[in-house]
């Protein structure tokens, strides 16, 4: 029997909001130790749970998304586990949005007795993770980790070609990158958002290059004026002035930035001192620039992107998730706690559909939620009608947004 988010969240209404975070030692050890303190669990799970663990950048410049991913999952554990029934055991190691740390932290994962991944929250670390998950037949749906690199078996959107095989036990809960850009590119055009249009990008980063790909492919097919295209590596992106000088020379109207918000807050910053206002377009990296450390939010006012999520949504889902994330956390919950909620409960539903018990190997488990998740539909806090495809890419449909008054606002 199907389970929807809609019908749990009704039970899960009446329960009280359990929270509490345990902090632990440090999980970039080699060496697997079962009885290692998780970073972040569930707190006091039943015995005979089955074992999901995450990885995560719970500390460093990324660490925004992962704690959002963190603390998503975690209110989503913890009311199912207040339903009764199956049970689960919730624990989320940090990587620091590095990839030979999240291979040990999905070790250190392994060492405790994970049955089923979380993934790690950031592309570039995805990619490394899913490898090994793949080779351990250990079941894998990331929140957020959307490069194409980490399903593998996906078409290059330039080429066509298959580039890397397909993981089968590998699925996303977020748009995968060639989405990301080919819809950001249909919007701007649907919408009619700039004549003159720039682009910059990370080009030593796996996510912003396969938006920025898919995202130029879509662009000549619709015929978008494109009048710039610059880029940026980790090492160059605290000065952006050669690339908005650019952009402003050649009197780009819109910029598409397919990046995560720590670059776009230095963007936005540098593009006030010299002058430069042009439209700003986004895509889900974006989510989580109004909590940047020092960042001025006035500057991001009128900054346009495309989220599955909208927190200020009426429904009571998203409702009943924002209260309990902000009494938990102090903050509104972005796309990327929103995303971590989705997979909890989608493979809860596909554990519970697949008569899945504690005592199964991993193995077993993966192929019973392969087997669900290839013909299940779901309907969950970013999306209605969620399906997967083999290539274990999720459809569900964006949401164009707006930042206004410091708050995200729907745009359709």
């Amino acid at each position: 029997m199907k389970k929807t988010l809609a019908l749990l969240l009704a039970v899960c209404m009446m329960v009280a909001m359990l929270a509490g975070c345990a902090n632990g030692d440090d999980p970039s050890t080699t060496t697997p130790t079962p009885d290692a303190n998780p970073t972040d669990s569930v707190d006091n799970p039943a015995a005979g749970a089955i074992k999901i663990g995450g990885v995560g950048p719970l500390t460093g410049g990324a660490a925004i998304y992962g704690n959002a991913a963190a603390n998503g999952a975690k209110i989503a554990a913890e009311e199912i586990n207040a339903l009764g029934g199956l049970q689960l055991d919730l624990r989320y190691e940090d990587d620091a949005h590095d990839a030979e740390k999240s291979v040990n932290a999905y070790n250190t994962l392994k060492g405790w007795g994970m049955q089923v991944f979380l993934g790690s929250v950031t592309s570039t670390p995805g990619v490394a993770t899913s490898v090994e998950a793949n080779a351990d037949h250990m079941f894998y749906l990331t929140p957020s980790a959307s490069s194409t690199d980490v399903l593998g078996g996906v078409a290059n959107p330039l080429t066509g070609t298959v580039d890397i095989e397909r993981k089968d036990n590998v699925f996303q809960m977020c748009f995968v990158d060639p989405n990301q850009g080919s819809a950001s590119a249909q919007y701007i055009a649907d919408q009619s958002l700039g004549s003159k249009i720039a682009v910059i990008y990370k080009n030593d980063d796996v996510y912003s290059t396969g938006v920025y790909n898919s995202f130029d492919a879509k662009a000549k097919e619709l015929g978008l004026n494109v009048v710039s295209v610059t880029t940026f590596t980790e090492d160059t992106k605290t000065d952006f002035s050669v690339q908005l000088g650019d952009a402003k020379a050649k009197e780009a109207d819109l910029v598409f930035l397919p990046m995560y918000y720590d670059a776009a807050a230095l963007i936005f910053t540098q593009a006030n001192a010299m002058g430069y206002a042009p439209k700003w377009f986004g895509i889900d990296g974006m989510d989580g620039i109004l909590g940047v450390e020092g960042f001025d939010t006035s500057l991001a006012e009128g900054v346009m992107l495309l989220t599955p999520f909208n927190a200020d949504a009426e429904d009571d889902a998203t409702q009943s998730f924002v209260a309990k994330y902000k009494a938990a956390y102090g903050e509104t919950p972005n796309q990327f706690a929103a995303d971590a909620y989705d997979c909890v409960y989608a493979i809860y539903a596909a554990l519970s559909n697949a008569g899945v018990t504690a005592d199964m190997s991993a193995s077993d488990i993966c192929d019973a939620l392969i087997g669900q998740f290839t013909s299940m539909t779901f309907d969950g806090l970013t999306g209605e009608g969620m399906t997967w495809d083999a290539s274990g890419a999720v459809t569900k449909s964006p949401k164009g947004m707006v930042i206004q008054n410091g708050a995200y606002v729907g745009m359709d």
